[in-house]
């Protein structure tokens, strides 16, 4: 049973709206105040932007829509899981190549990696991902476990989603605010539109993410009441 008494449906579009937004804010620091982006440059840093592009459209957003897939979507159940397990995989890809951006940037410029907190939360959310992705689909999809371990499975994840997800927008936060202190000790004005647009950036963040808990706890639609029965 859902934990809020009231429509999945607000927190929905919220999500996507406020999805849309994050993206954007995104490229604007990206490409306005960093200059954009690039695999191979002579500028390293714009390697280096590809990293929070990638992480923010993969983890934070895309699993975002993957979580909330059931609340919204006017499908069939069976339809539903292959668009939350292709959702949650493409955010997977797009959160390994984020990773391995960062680290083509440090080992290119000399920096050490793995040095972070941030960095340490990165790569264990993004085993704890794919160990949730890889269970999901020997379980629920393919070759699928009995229907009493699915059933018994299903509690468990999406408990264990969620506190992935938690754990992806949270580091998100924490990472815009690492990146933030480096560029304000390289020169960045604290007080300037830059450092504004960052901050505000991982409160969007925060707020999307919290919307799309908010969304998986509410009472979704009638015929949607047992969707995550067969995840």
């Amino acid at each position: 049973m859902p934990a809020l008494g009231v429509p999945s449906t607000p927190f929905t579009f919220v999500v996507h709206a406020l999805g849309v937004a994050v993206l954007i804010l995104v490229l604007v620091w990206s490409i306005y105040f960093r200059g954009g982006f690039a695999w191979e440059a002579t500028d390293k840093s714009l390697i280096f932007n590809l990293h929070p592009f990638l992480m923010v459209l993969g983890l934070v957003f895309l699993g975002g829509e993957a979580i909330i897939s059931y609340r919204y979507l006017p499908l069939r159940k069976d339809v539903k899981k292959l668009v939350h397990l292709v959702l949650h995989a493409i955010a997977l890809a797009l959160g390994i190549i984020g990773i391995y951006t960062a680290f083509k940037n440090h080992n290119e410029t000399g920096v050490a990696n793995l040095y972070s907190l941030h960095s340490w939360i990165g790569i264990g959310v993004i085993c704890l991902y794919g160990i949730q992705w890889i269970y999901g689909f020997l379980v629920f999809f393919y070759p699928k476990g009995s229907a009493g371990l699915r059933s018994d499975s299903v509690p468990w994840h999406v408990l264990f989603g969620l506190l992935v997800y938690i754990l992806v927008v949270g580091n998100a936060t924490l990472g815009f605010l690492e990146k933030l202190t480096f560029l304000e000790s390289s020169g960045v004005e604290k007080f300037g539109s830059e450092a504004f647009l960052v901050n505000f950036t991982a409160l969007v963040t925060l707020v999307f993410g919290a919307f799309v808990i908010f969304s998986v706890i509410s009472q979704g639609p009638v015929e949607e009441d047992h969707s995550y029965s067969e995840i």
